[in-house]
């Protein structure tokens, strides 16, 4: 510890006392504790606590003495559970005040927390704890010399990134939609007969990228959607904090894929010629092309509802793994036994549907997940008796890790949501500015 004096460190939290060494506040489970230890000044002291006193080396917290009680016992014993007879939700600000997360409660507490955070619609970001939010005036109050610089970029940020944190971003975005809509009928309706028909060519030519096409409306279209998606993406990416942070994020990867077939498309006419034996094949360059529905997913950053599908696709990845692997171990036990049962024994018939176990996983496919084509089916009895439990037991199966993924979808929602309403205030006193 660089500030202070005295062997021991004294924290005061609501009235109660704790006394530590100094050695110990530095690897402190407690975040906002161990930030203690790195404070040159009085002034960095007195932005991790509320009050100082320098003779007694006493550091002051005003917050819930009884709290704070039992989050020690989870420093000391390694279990965290809520205080008897407090609010779930007000706990839990002090757990994220301290530098706690939902993560490090027991699991039945952490099943009421969620639940309570479902009835009440509420969600306290562990980054940005209640009371320290952006645009608040302990935020105003904290801010570090020289942030003044780089207001305008973070503001920049926020408005390429967060569709409701500003009239600006939101006008952004509505235009960013426009554009994915446009685009996306152009492509829809490039693939109808009647598109092609007046001007009788082939799917060949209407893949390809010649100095006609890119005259015709659809193709002028299509260039200004790239030009503003182009200039969107460059602009998202000069702003960003970290560049590579920003190339690894999916969305981003996503808008490369759906970005880079045009610039290779003109490239490859550019350098090849329209009439060369490439583009006569027009197979590549058709694939490049319909990447470009690639294009809804960006819609993702503008509607909570996708938002909410992809993260919780993300936290979830365990539990899909594991969907995945019943599914695997089922089908391979069903598809061998149908195998045996309608095509490998010699009972005078023989399925010829099954005549492999390859075959054959496609019908335990279709079985489990309860969509039956009708395309292939057992025909003798004990191959319709193994159908029956394969049916069943894929709606087990499907329907075990369903609990785990539906409560991290909903407490992902409340999260975007709860997100979303923070910039929705900020736009308010924005506009009432």
């Amino acid at each position: 510890m660089n500030f202070g004096r005295g062997p021991a460190v004294v924290l005061n939290v609501g009235g109660t006392r704790y006394s530590f060494s100094r050695e110990v506040l530095k690897d402190f489970p407690l975040r906002r504790v161990s930030r203690l230890h790195g404070c040159l000044s009085e002034q960095d002291v007195l932005e991790v606590c509320d009050d100082y006193d320098r003779e007694r080396n006493e550091y002051f917290f005003d917050r819930h003495s009884e709290a704070f009680g039992f989050i020690m016992l989870y420093v000391r014993h390694g279990h965290l559970r809520f205080v008897p007879h407090m609010c779930e939700l007000s706990f839990y600000n002090e757990m994220i005040y301290w530098g706690l997360e939902g993560s490090h409660l027991d699991y039945c507490c952490q099943r009421r927390l969620d639940d309570r955070m479902s009835e009440t619609f509420t969600y306290y970001s562990a980054e940005e704890p209640p009371g320290e939010l952006a645009g608040g005036p302990e935020g105003k109050g904290r801010r570090q010399p020289g942030a003044e610089g780089g207001k305008w970029l973070e503001r920049m940020r926020r408005t390429f990134e967060e569709p409701t944190s500003s009239v600006a971003a939101q006008v952004l975005a509505t235009v960013s939609i426009l554009f994915v809509i446009v685009s996306m009928v152009v492509l829809c309706a490039s693939t109808l007969p009647e598109w092609r028909a007046p001007e009788n060519r082939s799917v060949e030519e209407q893949s390809r990228y010649t100095a006609e096409s890119v005259r015709e409306p659809s193709g002028i279209i299509e260039a200004i959607c790239i030009g503003w998606f182009t200039a969107e993406c460059i602009v998202r990416f000069i702003v960003s904090k970290n560049k590579c942070e920003f190339v690894r994020r999916p969305l981003n990867i996503i808008d490369l894929l759906a970005i880079t077939p045009y610039y290779i498309s003109v490239l490859m006419t550019v350098f090849t010629g329209e009439n060369s034996q490439l583009q006569r094949a027009g197979v590549t360059l058709r694939v490049l092309r319909m990447m470009r529905i690639f294009w809804v997913i960006k819609l993702a950053r503008h509607f909570i509802g996708l938002q909410t599908l992809g993260l919780t696709l993300k936290r979830c990845y365990r539990e899909m793994v594991m969907l995945l692997v019943f599914i695997c171990v089922a089908m391979a036990i069903f598809s061998a036994l149908s195998q045996l049962l309608e095509n490998g024994l010699d009972l005078g018939t023989k399925n010829k549907d099954y005549a492999s176990i390859p075959a054959a996983c496609w019908w335990v496919i279709i079985s489990m997940t309860t969509v039956g084509y009708g395309d292939m089916c057992p025909i003798t009895v004990p191959g319709r008796i193994l159908g029956g439990i394969c049916v069943v037991s894929g709606i087990v199966l499907l329907a075990l890790p369903i609990t785990f993924i539906y409560h991290s979808f909903v407490q992902c929602y409340h999260e975007l949501k709860f997100r979303s309403a923070r910039y929705s205030r900020s736009l308010s006193a924005e506009f009432l500015n």
